[in-house]
């Protein structure tokens, strides 16, 4: 079986069986039928904070970015930039860097510590769980200059010519790193989701216009990148449909534990529920991938009335 479709398989299992999150399948079609697909069709990264149109330059910013690209069990305690999000304070942070210094070598990322993250995210390391998202950091960023030294002579660029154009194989070459292995054990089952590897992969894609570095002949195929704000979305507009216990601990944001049986659901329930929606929306005649779903919902998940309502949090390198 192929990666990405053990994402599908496993996901499909732990929602048939799933205890504390259900798909409300009755609402699956309708909904699908009211998404404004067009948002799906035409996504952008936004260039004031992304790295965009400097060649190898802008692969080593996505997968310098992507490699970090976790933490929103964090983000409460993060020094946000004034109106961005986590996600987005990151990256301003990151593309700040590379506007002035220029991109971060493999040799530099493999000595990264704690107290360069602080400093180049703007953040401070007597926050505990800031200090603990630094370190994480420091550990991701290591394990790709290691990564990149040790198999691909330091290149960000030979790494994704190795997946030869196909973003299965580049999720593939990237779950080699344990921050990037997204899978988790649900009962006898080994759940696996890749969020990062395969949003890598889509980043890529979308920096590139498909062409170049971000050309992949399977991009198709991915699922959606299994997070905290798309199952929140679909929390909040009724696709998703919570226990009441678990539903009580999200509102009162405490912390759901990283792989256990609430969360794993959580995000194999979201997987499971928007390959529904491109199965019935396919049938009706409506092009669209999982991929372009995720990027609809997620950017509808920054709308005040999402952000209103607590989402689940986890402090994991998945997400």
């Amino acid at each position: 079986m192929s990666l990405i479709e053990a994402v599908r398989t496993s996901c499909r299992q732990v929602a048939a069986q799933a205890r504390h999150v259900h798909i409300v399948r009755e609402r699956i079609d309708a909904y699908a039928a009211s998404l404004p697909l067009e948002e799906a069709i035409c996504p952008a990264h936004d260039p004031h904070t992304h790295y965009l149109g400097h060649g190898a330059d802008t692969v080593a910013f996505f997968l310098t970015l992507d490699a970090i690209n976790f933490g929103s069990g964090y983000f409460p305690h993060l020094r946000k930039r004034p109106g961005l999000s986590g996600y987005f304070t990151v990256a301003a942070s990151l593309n700040d860097y590379y506007r002035t210094c220029g991109p971060l070598s493999a040799e530099q990322l493999a000595a990264m510590s704690a107290e360069d993250c602080a400093r180049l995210f703007g953040q401070d390391p007597a926050s505990a769980p800031i200090a603990e998202l630094m370190r994480l950091f420091a550990r991701a960023l290591q394990d790709l200059g290691r990564y990149l030294l040790e198999r691909f002579g330091g290149s960000f660029t030979a790494l994704v010519e190795a997946a030869g154009g196909s973003a299965e194989e580049l999720v593939r070459l990237l779950v080699a790193m344990p921050f990037f292995n997204d899978v988790e054990p649900y009962g006898p089952l080994q759940v696996s989701f890749y969020k990062r590897a395969q949003l890598t992969a889509a980043d890529l894609a979308l920096a590139f216009g498909g062409q170049g570095w971000g050309h992949f002949r399977d991009l198709d195929r991915l699922t959606i990148f299994a997070d905290n704000l798309v199952p929140h979305v679909l929390r909040v507009d009724g696709i998703l449909r919570y226990e009441p216990e678990l539903a009580a601990r999200v509102d009162r944001e405490e912390l759901i534990p990283a792989g256990s049986e609430e969360e794993v659901e959580i995000r194999a329930c979201a997987v499971h529920a928007v390959e529904l929606m491109v199965e019935e929306l396919q049938r009706t005649g409506r092009a669209i991938t999982a991929q372009g779903l995720d990027y609809l919902l997620w950017n509808r998940g920054q709308r005040p009335h999402y952000k209103a309502r607590p989402r689940h949090r986890t402090r994991t390198v998945f997400y």
